[in-house]
């Protein structure tokens, strides 16, 4: 029987707040992983989490901070020409 399994298997947090989410996808025949293929996002600082994983939620919560998103913003707008 084959089944695809998706699951969040990393979330980190970087420096400027940013949290990078990795989603894993497994295909599984009989219990065992015959391919497997990784996706990556970011939630900046800002942006609306509320459809993340629940503990993607609890970590953006946590760390997107009203001093962070300010920051974040202020460095983004810094940054653009």
């Amino acid at each position: 029987m084959l089944e695809k399994v998706v699951s969040v298997d990393l979330i980190e947090v970087v420096e400027n707040g940013s949290i990078q989410v990795r989603t894993k996808t497994a295909i599984m025949e009989d219990g065992k992983q015959i391919s497997g293929a990784f996706h990556r996002h970011i939630v900046a600082p800002g942006d609306d989490y509320s459809k993340q994983e629940a503990r993607v939620q609890a970590i953006c919560k946590a760390t997107h901070t009203a001093a962070v998103v300010a920051a974040y913003k202020a460095a983004q707008a810094a940054a653009t020409p």
